[in-house]
């Protein structure tokens, strides 16, 4: 078991720790890759297979797996979405309240699915974040909900949207503490740079002979 972050001082962890938060996704998921730590979702079939999904997970899960393997040495597994929540097929033309949002099923091009949840909130609802984040919440812990309780539970995350501004979120937390400004953009790389050098050293890469590539 290893721990990477004992190699840095007191004062080195937590701003690595901050620093992580500037990292880009692009930049994430190239040190993820070459650690095997996952960040792509999987999907259970009906026949048993299980593959990757074009889908990712939210900036925030990410991290928590890499500030994990900085702490453990363990990759962690990746979000799984079970077979009960999985269709192959598209989403029948008629559907009624009472009927199951089912994983690839939210998505602008199924009309019917459109159509019936802005029936439901009054035609708030539209292709944004908290419906997309708020239906991978009920898929990944294995839920599929009905239509009506799909609706109420994205009107009470509609209100409570701040919630998904996580410290994670580096710019729109800069932003909301008045400490985005035109100079954002470097500050960000500088961060981003910084964390990529010190995650460079603490845990290089290790090659199949035992080849440390830093």
């Amino acid at each position: 078991m290893s721990n990477f972050l004992s190699q840095l001082t007191k004062s080195e962890r937590p701003r690595l720790l901050r620093e992580l938060n500037y990292m880009n996704l692009e930049e994430i998921r190239g040190f993820c890759s070459e650690r095997g730590i996952p960040y792509r979702i999987v999907a259970e079939h009906s026949n048993g297979k299980v593959k990757a999904t074009k889908d990712t997970d939210r900036k925030p899960i990410v991290l928590a797996r890499v500030r994990r393997y900085l702490r453990t040495g363990h990759v962690g597994q990746p979000t799984r979405i079970s077979a009960q929540i999985v269709r192959e097929e598209n989403p029948p033309a008629r559907l009624g309240p009472r009927a199951r949002l089912y994983y690839r099923w939210y998505a602008k091009e199924f009309e019917g699915v459109m159509g019936l949840l802005r029936d439901l909130t009054a035609g708030r609802v539209r292709d944004g974040a908290v419906a997309r984040v708020l239906a991978m919440e009920f898929w990944t812990r294995g839920e599929a909900p009905t239509f009506e309780a799909f609706a109420r539970s994205w009107t009470k995350a509609k209100a409570e949207e701040h919630r998904l501004l996580t410290p994670e979120y580096a710019y729109l937390t800069d932003l909301r503490h008045q400490r985005a400004d035109g100079e954002w953009k470097a500050l960000r790389t500088a961060k981003a740079k910084s964390a990529l050098e010190t995650l460079a050293r603490i845990a290089p890469v290790r090659a199949a002979d035992g080849r440390l590539f830093r």
